[in-house]
């Protein structure tokens, strides 16, 4: 298993999502993001059965992240209470998974160019 996850959010608008998106990987939280408009929920909030159109955010990041990423994106959404769901990365690509410490802060130690 590695230490990347992939995070999982949504938003109520394609410009939100833009703006998430831009910040976390700005911020150096998250390496990429894919936005996926088009996504339909369906859950219950403050006791009644809502629908909403959404887009999805798939967050790739690091667990040391994980902490800051999620206050970040409750700083920046505009969700009373914002979706925020880890994933780990069980493998992947080697050059892929480096690049992913490339584009990301290091917290807890030093990556190499």
């Amino acid at each position: 298993m590695t230490d990347k996850l992939i995070v999982l959010s949504t938003c109520p608008s394609i410009d939100e999502a833009n703006r998430l998106a831009r910040g976390l990987v700005e911020e150096r939280l998250a390496a990429c993001v894919n936005l996926i408009p088009g996504a339909r929920s369906v859950y219950r909030w403050q006791g009644a059965i809502e629908e909403s159109d959404e887009v999805l955010l798939i967050i790739k990041t690091r667990r040391d992240l994980l902490d800051k990423l999620g206050k970040r994106l409750s700083q920046l959404h505009t969700y009373e209470v914002p979706e925020a769901i880890a994933i780990p990365i069980l493998d992947g690509l080697p050059a892929y998974l480096d690049w992913l410490d490339r584009e990301l802060k290091s917290e807890t130690r030093e990556v190499e160019p």
